[in-house]
Parts: structure tokens; sequence; C-alpha cells
């Protein structure tokens, strides 16, 4: 592998990383990657990195692979950075976004399971196994089945149906479990001796980190490397937030930028764990959210695993974590619509943000932020509702 070391985030143990890795065996805390990033610093100038085509895996030397051979990929593209209409940027000056709705299986997961599954394919797993509330559910099974793997899922019964499809038609074996993802998570902890597979579930290892990583990487040479003042992200296992934050960091490290953006967490008000835990200034979500409910699937997660990591991502850069309701996700999507920029609940949500962070002066207007549509709405036209009559029309009408 790549000459790094594996370091818990919480006790600070080191693991070498030349082995499949889950959890700290001694706390229980997640793993980070750590390289040697002076002497890549040395060997790599940032600027030759525009020679290269314009995928993550262009950062080959800053993930954790031996071998280009061991890439599965499915033809990631860099996501388009686009700025967002002054009519809809609610009195802010300088308003982005970034849509990862365009990767392979239409959201942001395709990236920590392109990465996870080429590491676990280089360590020889062959069999895999996660709890999820869909979108990363399909992206495993997507990136499982180009590499051959035996892949399980587990997902709340009223997954959307578009997920589900996704997973059984790459020949996932596919469990709808009757309650919720952290249900799902016991179920696939609980069966791991006896099925034998490797758990991949959010935050319990360290490689789909890597992945989100390079989202930072991605946004720092789209914007000149001159970085957004803000990133608003959807947040539901947190896991994108931490991967992030670790990228950002990497990067001032390597010496390519100097500022590090203020991570802004979005979650429905019904399912906020994060916000709950922000605003009471707690280091860890100490108890799982009750009767979590939200049109946004991915942002239902009650209690997410290392939720320490994700509060110390939005601590470290002076962010903060803002709740928003599901009405006013749907009516955003609706704007971005009309924008031409098709966005899922989750990615939607982070319009709404903006708008609570314009009024309540949480954030200067001559800032620069960045909104992170996280997936595409087209994986939920199953789960929304038009509530306007759709009319039919005879073969030999001649008015409407």
């Amino acid at each position: 592998m790549l000459n790094a070391l594996v370091k818990c985030s919480k006790c600070e143990e080191n693991f070498t990383a030349d082995i499949a890795l889950t959890v700290c065996p001694k706390c229980e805390g997640a793993l980070l990657f750590n390289y040697d990033l002076t002497s890549i610093a040395e060997r790599i100038p940032k600027n030759t990195l525009a020679k290269s085509k314009n995928t993550f895996w262009k950062f080959l030397d800053l993930l954790p692979l031996s071998s280009p051979k061991n890439i599965v990929s499915l033809g990631e593209p860099y996501t388009p950075v686009l700025r967002l209409s002054k009519s809809r940027s609610c009195n802010f000056k300088n308003v982005y976004i970034k849509d990862d709705g365009r990767l392979p299986t239409g959201t942001f997961k395709a990236r920590g399971m392109a990465v996870a599954v080429s590491c676990l394919k280089e360590l020889g797993i062959k069999l895999v196994a996660m709890p999820s509330a869909g979108n990363a559910a399909a992206a495993l099974a997507a990136y499982g089945a180009k590499a051959g793997m035996g892949v399980y899922v587990f997902m709340p019964k009223d997954v959307p149906e578009s997920n589900l499809k996704e997973c059984a038609f790459a020949d996932a074996e596919v469990y709808l479990v009757n309650g919720l993802i952290n249900d799902a998570a016991r179920i696939v902890k609980n069966l791991e001796q006896k099925y034998r597979w490797f758990d991949i579930s959010t935050n319990k290892q360290p490689y789909r980190f890597e992945g989100y990583k390079a989202m930072a990487f991605e946004i720092a040479e789209q914007f000149g490397w001159d970085l957004p003042d803000g990133i608003v992200f959807p947040t539901g296992g947190g896991e994108g937030v931490i991967g992030l934050w670790k990228g950002f960091k990497e990067l001032r490290r390597l010496g390519w930028t100097e500022k590090i953006p203020r991570l802004i967490v979005v979650q429905s008000s019904g399912c906020a764990p994060f916000v709950k835990a922000y605003e009471r200034n707690q280091s860890e979500i100490e108890e799982a959210w009750k009767n979590a409910e939200t049109i946004a699937a991915g942002l239902r997660v009650p209690q997410p695993y290392a939720s320490y990591l994700t509060l110390r991502a939005i601590k470290e850069t002076e962010g903060m974590a803002v709740a928003v309701e599901d009405e006013e996700i749907i009516s955003s999507m609706k704007i971005l619509f009309k924008e031409g920029i098709y966005a899922c609940p989750e990615a939607a949500s982070t319009l709404t943000a903006l708008e609570r962070i314009g009024n309540e002066g949480l954030i200067h207007t001559d800032a620069k932020l960045l909104l992170y549509l996280t997936g595409s709405a087209m994986k939920y036209f199953d789960v929304i509702e038009i509530k306007k009559e759709i009319k039919i029309l005879e073969k030999d009408v001649t008015s409407l």
C-alpha cells in the first residue's frame, strides 16, 4: 500500500495499512489514514495536476492504493461547479453549487464506494455488507458488482423504490428492515461473524473517508485554489463532512491552500441530531433522535457512528449546523428545477439553509459560499407527490 499509517481518531493508536481495517479494536474509534505529505508535496507540484484527466483518480498519490491496476471505476468525472443566479442567492453575492448528481449511481456516495471497493479489492476482500438509507447501498451494489464482490445491503423497508431497484438489478443480496438505519446496522454487526462479510458501514472503516476527501481536492482545483469561505453540506451519517474536513487539512499541510472553508451541516428538522448536539455544544451525539422522519431519506440517521468527528469538523472550521423543514426542502427542489438543476431532497436542503443563514445574519453576504448538491432528484420521483391535477386529453381535442 501507499506509504501511510492509519491512526485511531479517538485514542490515537496506530495501525498498518496492509490489512483490511474497521474500527479501533481498543476504543472503537473511527480510523483515519495519515500520509507523508511532505514527501508528496516535494514529488508532486500542484500545478502538474492540471495536466491529468479530470477525475478524482488523478489524486491517486493521496489515496490508499498501491497500484492503479486495482482501481474499480465507473467513469467518475469532475462534477460541475455552477454559479447560482442572483435571484436565487438569498442576498449573498457569491453563491455556487456543485452537482454530484452527475456521478455514477447519481449521488456523491459513488466517491466513497469507488475508493473503498478498490482498496478492499486490493486487500483481497470478497464479501461486503452494509446498512444504508438507500444511496450508499446503490453505490456499493454497483461498484461491488464491477469488482466481482458479493454484496449484502440492509435498508429500511420504506427506502425509495429506485434505490431498491438499483441494488436488486446489480445482483446485491437485498434485505428490507422493519425499522430505521440504526436497526439495519445492528443486523449487519450481529451477523458479521456468522456470514464473515466485511462491514463497510458509514464511519466504521477508513476507506470511504478517502473517497470523500477527494471532494476537497476537486473543489480546490475548480476554484483555482482560492477556496470558498463556507460549504453548505447536507448531512445524515456525517462521512461527507469528515471527508471534506480531512481533505482540506491535507491540502493545507501540502502547502497547496491556506484556508479551510467553514463546514455548514444541514439536516431535516424531522431528524437533526447533529443540530441538537451543536446547539448544546456537545462533543458527541448522546442519544438517538426519536421518531425520525423526513422526506430526505439520506438525512434520516438518528444516531450516527463516530459523531464526534463530524462535530469536531464543525467546531474546528468555525462552522455550524442548521435544521430545515421538509416543506421548505420541497420548495427548494422546485426552485432548483426552474434553474435546470435536478437536486434530490437532501441536496435541495442546502438552498433552504442558505436562506436561513442569510435571514439570521449568520454569515456576511460578501462570503463566497458553495452549496454541495449530493444527489439527483431522478432517484426520488417515486416519493415526491404531484399536488396539481394532470389532465388527460382526447385525441381530437380542439381547445384546452
